[in-house]
């Protein structure tokens, strides 16, 4: 009997170890580099502020965000909120992810119960815009007070990635891959042609080292950037010149903290989402593609691709957005194989991000 109560005393610590007991009221910690998809968190290794965090930028709310807080309401909202990509506007600027659902399953997850692998079977694209607005600050702006859109994701120039919505809801930023994909907008003022007026000018200047340097307007409110004494920089000082939808066209480039953050982010979606495959659209020769695809092409494509794969009027990420690098520091993060182009030949296994600035 004795040898009986010692055994069960000495059990006792490791049947109790196994029990995750937390007191009430007890507080879990975060890092601060998670991001939520169909309720859980996800690290990234990289900062992320939520839309429940302080500072955070909130797509669940119905109201204009920075309007005058008695004028901001829906209905109130309704005179100023006019674009063509929503007629007609809602108070949610988000939707159900509803394509390729069964009724039954529409019903299941209509108030928002979706599982996890419910919703990876559905998502398998990352969409990749600039936001034109140059702060992740006047992107949600633009888009939240304004257009009655939405997307998952918002980079801002010192690499802080805001989420606005649960993976789970079908945000309103590409159209046709709105139910099938996961949206972020780049901190970038966006490409133009040489017939173009544009405003970089009042966002790109030289230093007396002859290097660029981001100067934010004063009519687009005081820095927002997290990172203290941040001085933004493209991660290349002239303008990157390319073709899109066959058109020439000039953009200052991304920065390196956006890079960096960027490949992390699309490392952990193409992780959560296995059907979300690690590469870009890439034309026979193994070449990245730069333009609408076919509507065959686009069907069966998943992976990684700008806005300017889904739809024939978009330039965006432009023509300055170092893919390889993106998609080949992804990849290494995830401990894969180098991508192979099509005619065979290995990729670089870890470009380099090209920065002269």
């Amino acid at each position: 009997m004795i040898s009986k109560c010692r055994h069960l005393a000495l059990l006792a610590p490791l049947l109790l170890a196994g029990c995750v007991c937390h007191p009430p009221g007890g507080r879990e910690k975060r890092k601060g580099d998670e991001i939520v998809v169909a309720g859980q968190f996800f690290h990234i290794g990289t900062p992320v502020v939520l839309w429940m965090d302080p500072g955070g930028y909130d797509a669940y709310r119905v109201e204009r965000r920075f309007a005058p807080y008695d004028e901001s309401s829906f209905a109130a909202s309704l005179p100023s909120m006019t674009s063509p990509a929503t007629p007609h506007p809602t108070p949610n600027r988000y939707d159900v992810r509803d394509h390729g659902l069964t009724p039954q399953e529409i019903e299941r997850v209509r108030g928002g119960g979706w599982d996890l692998p419910t919703l990876q079977s559905k998502v398998d694209q990352f969409v990749v815009h600039f936001d034109v607005a140059g702060i992740s600050r006047t992107c949600f702006k633009v888009l939240q007070d304004s257009r009655d859109l939405s997307v998952h994701f918002m980079l801002d120039l010192d690499g802080t990635i805001y989420q606005t919505l649960d993976l789970k809801e079908r945000a309103r930023h590409a159209t046709i891959a709105n139910s099938r994909s996961v949206g972020i907008e780049i901190a970038n003022m966006g490409a133009y042609s040489s017939r173009e007026k544009n405003s970089l000018t009042n966002w790109y200047k030289k230093d007396g080292r002859g290097r660029t340097i981001i100067t934010i307007p004063t009519a687009a409110g005081p820095s927002p950037e997290r990172t203290p004494n941040f001085a933004g920089r493209p991660a290349r000082r002239e303008m990157i010149a390319g073709e899109v939808q066959g058109t020439n066209l000039k953009q200052y480039d991304f920065t390196p903290q956006q890079y960096r953050a960027l490949a992390k982010l699309t490392a952990a979606l193409c992780t959560v989402f296995p059907r979300i495959t690690c590469d870009y659209p890439r034309d026979a020769s193994g070449k990245l593609i730069t333009h609408k695809l076919s509507a065959d092409q686009y069907d069966q494509y998943h992976g990684v691709l700008g806005h300017y794969h889904v739809q024939s009027n978009k330039t965006d990420p432009g023509p300055a957005l170092q893919w390889d690098y993106v998609i080949g520091e992804a990849r290494h993060l995830m401990k894969l194989p180098p991508q192979r182009t099509v005619d065979g030949k290995p990729s670089e296994r870890r470009p380099k991000l090209k920065i002269d600035n």
